[in-house]
């Protein structure tokens, strides 16, 4: 029996030691340490080597005798370090809980404590993974019934933008975003879709088709023009009216056709005609084909674009979202063998069809702020080229000229919405990624044809393709350099707060202390490139209305106009800008009125949105009328007015701004950079230098009479036409081509705006929605 008691207590011997062991030596590091010989003292790793004593000076008597005191060091050997599991286990709990407090941390900064975050920017040694910094880290919805799905609202949405300028001007960071409501809804389309909807008679079919190619055949490749016509009288002399698929395809462009050549369309029940003919198209085309086609992709194409019309932008991005995925079923975007398709007509159709998909894609996702659905590196097609011979190509298809100049924008607009509003993390800051995106734009427009530039003293002569293209290249300016102009909106209105005076015992009010604001030259030069672009746009389209050319219900028109007009509310405002600007804004308030009456869905959108910026203004002026009240009767404006013309270079005015009006305002709106800073210097612009409330212009819109000023904010200069702008004006200001010319160290270096725009994250973004 003790026996069998010793053997087992020998087996449970090891198994408890070998317990303990794992239990308390559960690690062993590797630390160097210095080599000591016998005596105690270090030795370093050359004379350890060499077994001879060292001195154990740092470097050693012997190194420094033979020339290698660079190379003396100390030796190392592994020494093992027994570790307790218990200790192990803290410590990894530990990290765990920095890691939790870590991420917890920064959610409450995101929301609460964003001069924090700026800090840690600040920080950064080399701005390594900096994403947008004007976003905010999560996206944008708005509140929303629980009942149906959260609105998701993209930053490079130009009614997302009028909500942030709306926040700066009332100053209030919660201000709700305006939901979009003005748009033909499910039930409308499906009564529509209801109406005994028949083929019309052959001359009026004709007749729709004919207009629906003039309008917008010729701004994108929809159809083989020649084509399209020889299937319709084909259709009609057989008396073939059940193929689904034709009746798909014209039916979309008998919407056109009565969109432009009609008011109304009565017992519809719908504000844009065409809207029946729309439906039914819409109620057979297959979504879902297993086997697609050319001719599939066109209706496809028509739909999306139509649905624009209806100011249903979610729905043309589906759609076209289906083409772009059908296109690559059929590898619309490789080259097809010519053995494969022999026809150069049918081939280049295949290659243009394939490229407008991409500009529906990048332009729609631009209006949105959604991303683009394609890779450019998954693109291997042609680009489109001219047939031989020439009658045949101009009968069919799209002048490949513009074709190319359409897709070369599409492609930098996609770029704007990847590198300045998405949440990837870049190496670059964000004026480096402004300024490759402003030298892709510089060069489009360098190498445009002679046949696509604008002819500035007659609009009308200019074919509506060419006046289309520059005004989506102007958006795609605005859409790059808008948020810089914010910036500079936003750093100017910084005003000194009440300093505190320990020794003042009479309980009279602080003094006010102001500071001059350092606005960097490229944040100068930025804003006033982003308002070139919206004079620019807002003249076109003017003229177009003053002329009566522009489509009654386009969304596009509607669009340009909207985000102009926000430009140049922002324009007024600033030195750089003109006072004179604030006309073109209810210029364009009183045009989307007018579009509003006739039935543009689009446009009634816009204009209920800039209605709502005008009451902000309104409050605006009425907050810095206070402000500007108490500084005349604290003496504090006669240093304003000193001090604004040095960063003007105008005389100072008494309000404290230039005394804009008459031709001198033009020229002061064209030329505002004769005495600014050199490009590397930073513009000290006094804080208070915004154009004060009692300005006749700003003044002029709520309390005074209009005809009381010297500037009548309903009557636009008739001299401010497209005549005394070209596309390539912004670019050939010296600060603008010394801005490209910057390196990347410069901009990443001399001009941290990035900081900023952390810093203003609570008023650009807000996520409690």
């Amino acid at each position: 029996m003790a026996r069998k008691r010793r053997a087992l207590t020998e087996e449970q011997e090891p198994q408890g030691r070998e317990s303990q062991r794992r239990k308390f030596v559960a690690c062993v590091f590797q630390i160097p340490h210095a080599e000591l010989t016998t005596d105690g003292i270090n030795s370093c790793q050359r004379c350890h080597s060499h077994k001879i004593k060292c001195s154990g000076d740092q470097p050693c008597s012997k190194c420094r005798t033979v020339g290698l005191a660079d190379e003396c060091a100390y030796a190392t050997r592994d020494r093992q370090v027994k570790v307790s599991e218990n200790y192990l286990e803290q410590i990894l709990a530990e990290n765990q809980r920095l890691k939790e407090r870590s991420i917890t941390s920064a959610q409450v900064a995101e929301n609460n404590d964003h001069s924090q975050r700026a800090s840690k920017t600040a920080d950064a040694p080399d701005g390594t993974g900096i994403q947008n910094p004007l976003i905010g880290d999560r996206a944008w919805f708005h509140r929303y019934d629980p009942s149906s799905p959260p609105i998701y609202i993209g930053e490079a949405a130009c009614s997302a933008f009028a909500t942030r300028f709306r926040r700066f001007l009332s100053g209030n960071s919660a201000m709700p975003h305006i939901p979009r409501t003005q748009y033909e809804r499910e039930e409308t389309i499906a009564a529509a879709n209801e109406a005994d909807i028949q083929w019309p008679s052959l001359h009026h079919a004709r007749l729709l088709v004919r207009i629906a190619i003039h309008q917008i055949g010729h701004l994108y490749h929809l159809m083989m023009r020649k084509s399209t016509l020889d299937k319709l009288e084909e259709i009609y002399q057989t008396q073939d009216f059940d193929c689904t698929a034709n009746k798909c395809t014209f039916f979309a462009l008998f919407a056109f056709g009565q969109a432009y050549s009609i008011r109304s369309e009565p017992n519809s029940g719908s504000r844009v005609p065409g809207t029946s003919y729309f439906a039914r198209s819409m109620s057979l085309v297959q979504i879902l084909p297993e086997r697609t086609s050319v001719t599939h992709l066109e209706t496809l194409l028509l739909l999306s674009l139509f649905s624009y019309y209806l100011n249903r932008r979610h729905s043309a991005y589906i759609l076209i979202g289906n083409a772009m995925r059908m296109g690559l079923t059929i590898g619309l975007n490789h080259n097809i063998p010519e053995s494969q398709l022999i026809d150069p007509v049918e081939r280049q159709h295949r290659i243009q069809i394939w490229w407008t998909i991409y500009i529906f894609d990048r332009m729609w996702g631009s209006k949105m702020g959604l991303p683009m659905q394609i890779l450019d590196e998954d693109i291997h097609v042609d680009m489109p080229s001219t047939i031989t011979p020439r009658w045949r190509h101009e009968e069919e298809l799209s002048d490949s000229k513009y074709m190319t100049a359409n897709i070369k924008l599409a492609r930098i607009v996609g770029e704007t919405i990847t590198r300045l509003y998405s949440r990837r993390k870049y190496q670059e800051t964000f004026l480096q990624r402004v300024q490759k995106l402003l030298k892709a734009l510089k060069n489009w427009v360098e190498t445009l044809p002679e046949s696509l530039r604008l002819n500035m003293e007659d609009l009308e002569s200019s074919k509506k393709p060419v006046v289309s293209l520059h005004m989506a290249f102007n958006q795609c300016v605005i859409l790059t350099t808008r948020p810089t102009l914010l910036h500079l909106l936003m750093t100017l209105s910084k005003k000194g707060k009440p300093h505190p005076d320990t020794n003042n015992t009479s309980g009279a009010e602080p003094e006010r202390e102001r500071e001059d604001v350092s606005v960097s030259q490229p944040v100068l030069t930025l804003s006033e490139a982003c308002i070139h672009a919206a004079r620019h746009s807002h003249s076109m389209i003017l003229t177009r209305w003053i002329n009566g050319s522009m489509p009654t219900f386009g969304y596009f028109h509607a669009h340009y106009l909207f985000s102009s007009a926000l430009i140049l509310a922002m324009s007024s405002f600033v030195p750089i800008g003109s006072p004179t600007d604030m006309t073109g804004f209810d210029s364009a308030l009183d045009l989307l009125r007018s579009m509003t009456d006739n039935g543009n869905l689009a446009a009634a959108e816009f204009y209920h949105n800039l209605e709502q910026v005008k009451v902000c203004l309104a409050t605006y002026r009425g907050l810095r009328r206070g402000e500007e009240s108490t500084d005349v009767a604290t003496g504090g404006m006669a240093s304003t007015s000193s001090t604004n013309a040095t960063a003007t270079g105008n005389a100072p005015s008494g309000a404290g701004v230039p005394a804009l009006s008459g031709p001198s305002s033009d020229l002061a709106a064209t030329t505002p950079f004769q005495n600014i800073a050199p490009l590397n210097q930073s513009t000290p612009i006094p804080a208070p230098s915004l154009i004060p409330a009692t300005h006749p212009v700003l003044a002029s819109a709520t309390t005074q009479p209009v005809h009381s000023h010297g500037i009548n904010a309903y009557a636009y200069p008739l001299r401010d036409t497209v005549s005394g702008y070209t596309t390539e004006m912004a670019f050939l200001e010296p600060t603008m081509q010394n801005f490209l010319a910057q390196s990347d160290i410069d901009l990443g270096l001399l001009h941290p705006v990035d900081t900023f725009f952390n810093e203003a994250e609570n008023l650009y973004t807000c996520h409690e929605i």
